[in-house]
C-alpha cells in the first residue's frame, strides 16, 4: 500500500505536535515579537512588521475551539479542485472558524459532524481525509469534533 499523497503539502503535515501528536499539524509560523500566524509566509509580521529571520516556521497543533459554523446547502460549484483527479465539494458542506490552541484562526471544512450539535466553544481537532477519485489516494486536512 502506498503512502498517501498530501494535497497542500505547503499548509499541513501528517505529522502532529508533542501537544497533540495523533492529530495532523498545520504549518505556521511565529515572529521574535511572539505572533504567531497562519500559514507560513515570509511578507512580515502582523504585529510588529518584522521580516526575513525573524518568522521562523513552526507547526501548530491541530486543536482548537469552534468559533462559529455554517452549514452550505446551494454552491456554484465552480472552483475547480487543486488538482485533476481530487472530488469537488458537493453541497450539503459545513465550514467552521476553528481558533487554534497555539493562537491563530482558520476556516477549515468539517467533516463527521452534526450540524444541529455544533456549538460555538466546541472542541475540534484535525483530521487527514480521502480526496481523490484516482488511483493514488490523496488525503486533504479537515477538521472534527473531538471525542
Amino acid at each position: 500500500m502506498s503512502t498517501p499523497e498530501i494535497l497542500k503539502p505547503a499548509l499541513y503535515a501528517a505529522e502532529g505536535t508533542s501537544t497533540l501528536p495523533d492529530h495532523p499539524s498545520l504549518r505556521g509560523g511565529k515572529c521574535q515579537c511572539g505572533y504567531v500566524f497562519f500559514p507560513l509566509q515570509t511578507y512580515g509580521c502582523e504585529v510588529c512588521g518584522r521580516t526575513g529571520d525573524a518568522l521562523q516556521p513552526v507547526a501548530l497543533s491541530g486543536g482548537g475551539m469552534l468559533i462559529a459554523s455554517a452549514t452550505v446547502h446551494i454552491h456554484a460549484g465552480r472552483t475547480p479542485p487543486a488538482k485533476a483527479d481530487v472530488k469537488p465539494h458537493t453541497a450539503p458542506f459545513t465550514i467552521g472558524s476553528i481558533k487554534l490552541d497555539d493562537g491563530p484562526t482558520v476556516r477549515t471544512l468539517l467533516v463527521d459532524v452534526d450540524e444541529r450539535a455544533l456549538k460555538p466553544g466546541q472542541r475540534m481537532v484535525s483530521k487527514l481525509v480521502s480526496v481523490g477519485s484516482g488511483a493514488q489516494t490523496i488525503v486533504d486536512l479537515r477538521f472534527t469534533t473531538a471525542s
